[in-house]
């Protein structure tokens, strides 16, 4: 159960309650319960829905700004709105789980369009001289901006390089590139400074108990949501090509049972419960980037809806 919790503290936990929302379904554009976010007043988080908004605006930026340059641009809006809900560590939505699985078929077929990719396809088949206006273009010159911050809890210091419309469309969103990069590197960072009380809080254990508990009536047994889809994977490679319809059926049985029993066991609600405490508890000033985290998420989500339609 330690390397499943621990997998998921570095993903910003359970349930995304504490930096992304925690929004109850696929069709959903408003935030979770209150209950999610017990204990602060500051700017509520984001679903995942309004995030994927932001994303696409940014993309959609992006493009505007590297046509005005001459070139040729692509957004990715391939999935839908449903097939784009992200697959957290508690998964609840038995209606997806039963089409989607774990999203399995979704992420493989996005790997293969990554492999073919039209940006990297189109710059490749540009002029020496082309492609590198191309790069400078899209990221920036000799003139491009260093953006650094320093992790929580004295963590070590991180760096990008952000410059052309890279950089023109993160403005635009979000304003100040660099108190982005640095509200975003601390916040995405926080678990560090809570994740083993986390692994050891009896309340979320005990709810992962009732989990497996009820997994094993519907006649799957395993420790936590982490060990089935591991499982469910190994299966799928282990089938290949050849028995990828019988995977398939297997990942979707799997992970309907897997929603059901999160269902049945509140197992999202007390996770969320629970990452919201410790949080609650971290230095203020932790809480202040917190705040300023979602405040800038929130602006650049005002801005999108200006920019790109929700997916359908």
């Amino acid at each position: 159960m330690k390397r499943a919790f621990a997998s998921l503290c570095a993903a910003l936990a359970v349930t995304g309650a504490v930096v992304t929302g925690c929004g109850h379904g696929p069709d959903s554009d408003t935030p979770g319960p209150a209950g999610t976010a017990a204990g602060r007043s500051g700017p509520r988080p984001l679903t995942w829905q309004q995030e994927l908004r932001i994303g696409d605006a940014q993309q959609r930026l992006t493009r505007q700004c590297m046509n005005s340059h001459g070139f040729a641009y692509w957004e990715d809006r391939t999935l839908t709105l449903r097939e784009s809900m992200p697959v957290r560590y508690v998964q609840d939505d038995v209606a997806w789980a039963r089409q989607y699985g774990y999203g399995g078929r979704i992420e493989a077929r996005q790997d293969q369009l990554r492999l073919h990719n039209p940006i990297a396809a189109y710059r490749q088949s540009l002029s020496a001289t082309r492609r590198a206006a191309f790069d400078k273009a899209l990221d920036g010159g000799s003139d491009v901006q260093i953006l650094s911050a320093r992790l929580p809890g004295g963590g070590q210091e991180v760096r990008t390089r952000l410059g052309g419309c890279a950089k023109q469309a993160e403005e635009t969103l979000y304003g100040d590139p660099a108190d982005w990069f640095q509200a975003s590197k601390t916040a995405t960072g926080l678990p560090a400074l809570y994740d083993e009380q986390l692994l050891r809080d009896r309340q979320l254990t005990s709810a992962v108990s009732a989990w497996s508990r009820c997994m094993k009536r519907a006649g799957l047994s395993y420790p936590d949501p982490q060990a089935a889809r591991d499982a469910v994977r190994e299966n799928t490679a282990r089938l290949g090509t050849a028995g990828a319809d019988r995977a398939f059926a297997t990942e979707r049985r799997t992970a309907a049972a897997d929603a059901t029993c999160a269902r049945a066991t509140s197992l999202k609600t007390v996770a969320a419960a629970r990452e919201t405490y410790y949080v609650d508890r971290l230095p203020g000033r932790y809480g202040e980037a917190l705040d300023t985290y979602r405040r800038l998420e929130r602006q650049a989500y005002d801005r999108a809806v200006r920019i790109v339609p929700q997916r359908a």
